[in-house]
């Protein structure tokens, strides 16, 4: 169960505050999507930390298959 599961095939545009932590879902498995609520246990997946520089929108990877993790790079097209 070390594959992550696509939570969707397109990213999360969010709204993030400069000097905030936010901790995004690698696995999929979240209900809190783009972030992780513990749903990862027993995946052997963990979830990626994301310090914010600045203010502003930005967008998480919602496939899980990017290579710019925890942001998205356009792979989601290819799936």
């Amino acid at each position: 169960m070390t594959e992550p599961i696509p939570a969707q095939k397109a990213p999360y545009r969010v709204t993030v505050e400069a000097g905030k932590t936010y901790w995004w879902c690698a696995c999929g498995r979240s209900g809190k999507q783009p972030f992780c609520d513990g749903s990862h246990k027993g995946t052997g997946l963990s979830p990626q930390k994301y310090d914010a520089g600045k203010d502003g929108d930005i967008w998480f990877c919602g496939c899980k298959a990017s290579h710019n993790k925890p942001l998205c790079d356009g792979t989601h097209k290819k799936l």
